[in-house]
Order: structure tokens, then sequence, then C-alpha cells
């Protein structure tokens, strides 16, 4: 990997993560720590725990990042869902420490029709200042909905204003998703220079191609050159970013090996 610019990864099974990572000849991994849609306290499903864990990744030089539950969503103005949101993002924030992971990804979430957006990024910067964050927590854009936090530029420029304001706000940084760009209709010959222009940062990528069509709004990922987006944009958005890079395409192993071949094939040095 030492002759590729940019660390390459894959999301894999917390309990085969290591295992898993060296069979793909990856050194980065991104996890799940208990169920990603639900709302109980997060446990790690590894032999011998978190600390083991912890020791299986540094001795094989493994970078992890633990993606948080997909329910988690602090901009709702919802009390039974915005409190639960934060608790459950703590949790896995700690969690996540335990592990030694680099960070924890969270996506934007959204408010209803019914609300006022300003008071989703309100929430937003309460979630932040109220936070533990023992290890950095990075935002990540959304496909598709009307009144989302982080799907449109606007939107991301209200919330890095909402989250640069808060308490804690540096320790918090940005996960940029191609597919999710590509569905929001963002453009991704641009998409690296206007997404720092709106946060000021991007800290690590999910790499995807999309199943749906630009501005869909559909969150439907499909292997590296098997979707919608031009492979060229996909290779150019990596060196653009310039960040680690985490796979999260369909697929098991076999797949997983071809899209890593795939991306190996296009970085390296000709």
């Amino acid at each position: 990997m030492a002759d590729l610019p940019v660390l390459i990864g894959a999301h894999v099974d917390a309990s085969t993560s290591v295992d898993d990572a060296r069979a793909l000849g990856i050194h980065a991994v991104q996890i799940f720590i208990g169920d990603p849609q639900g709302w109980k306290k997060p446990v790690v499903s590894y032999d011998g725990g978190p600390a083991a864990l912890r020791e299986a990744l540094q001795e094989a030089r493994i970078t992890a990042y633990v993606h948080a539950p997909y329910v988690i969503n602090v901009a709702s103005t919802n009390n039974r869902i915005r409190i639960p949101s934060r608790k459950l993002l703590n949790q896995t924030l700690h969690a996540a420490a335990e592990i030694g992971a680099a960070g924890v990804i969270v996506h934007g979430g959204h408010v209803t029709a019914e609300d006022d957006p300003g008071q989703g990024y309100e929430n937003w910067f309460k979630a932040v200042g109220g936070a533990e964050l023992e290890v950095p927590m990075l935002v990540e854009n959304t496909a598709g909905g009307s009144h989302a936090m982080a799907r449109t530029l606007p939107q991301l420029e209200q919330l890095w204003e909402a989250i640069s304001a808060a308490e804690n706000g540096e320790r918090v940084g940005f996960c940029l998703d191609t597919c999710h760009a590509f569905a929001a209709g963002l453009d991704l010959a641009t998409v690296v220079d206007d997404v720092r222009a709106a946060t000021g940062r991007i800290d690590l990528l999910h790499l995807n191609d999309s199943r749906g069509d630009a501005g869909s709004g559909q969150d439907r990922h499909a292997g590296l050159g098997q979707g919608q987006i031009d492979p060229e944009q996909i290779v150019q958005v990596i060196r653009a970013a310039g960040v680690p890079v985490i796979l999260e395409t369909p697929g098991g192993t076999e797949e997983r090996t071809a899209d890593i071949a795939w991306l190996r094939d296009r970085l390296r040095p000709r």
C-alpha cells in the first residue's frame, strides 16, 4: 500500500475485522459496535472484548473507524428521538475510544416539514457542546431528504456554522460519501473544493458508486465502476481529497477484493 497516495480500507464485521483486513490486504477498517438499527448500548463483538480488539488492531497496524447507529438523529425536534440519540452517540464515542478508533462517523440527520430547519442546526450545536469527544466525530453527508441537515452545500454551510460555534467544535470532522453526494445532486467534479469551502475540511472518504441517477436522492450503493458515477470522477475525488478511504460497496469478500483491485490499478503511479 505504500505506493498508493491514500490509506484504503473497507467496512467489515467487528468480530472478524482484523482477519478481514489481512485477507483483503488493507490497513483500515470501519465497523459497527452493536446494532446499527437499534438503541441498545454498544457492545464490542470481538473475542476478548474492546481491549483485545484494540491490541489486535495495533499489532496489525490497522486504523479503525466506527460507524454510529443509523437511528441517531441529534437534529430532531422530537425529545423521544433527540435525547436518546445524544445518549447513544456518546456511548458510541466512548466504545470507539476503548478500541482506539480514529473516529466515529454519524449521519447529519433531519427535521420534519413542520419544523424550522434552524432548530435542527441549534440542536446540533447543543449536541456537539454536550458530546464527550474522546475520539473525533465525523459528520457524514446524506443522499436525500428535503429537510436534511447535510445534503446540500447551503445546508452544510449552516451545519458547520453551528458546529464551529460549539464547544468541542474543533473535534468534529467531515466524512464525504461519494454516492450520497452524487445522489444529492452535488457536482463530483468540484465536490471536494465545494465541501471544503462549506466546512473547512474533509477527514474521511466513503467511496461508493451509485445505483441511482445523479440528483435522485437515492442512497443505493454500487460497486466501483458498476454504477452511474463516471469512474474518472471517482478517482479524481480520491486524489483531490487526499484522505483515508473506506469502501462501503455491496457484496462479500469477492466483490470487495475486486473493488480494492480496481482502486489500486487506478491510483498506483504509472
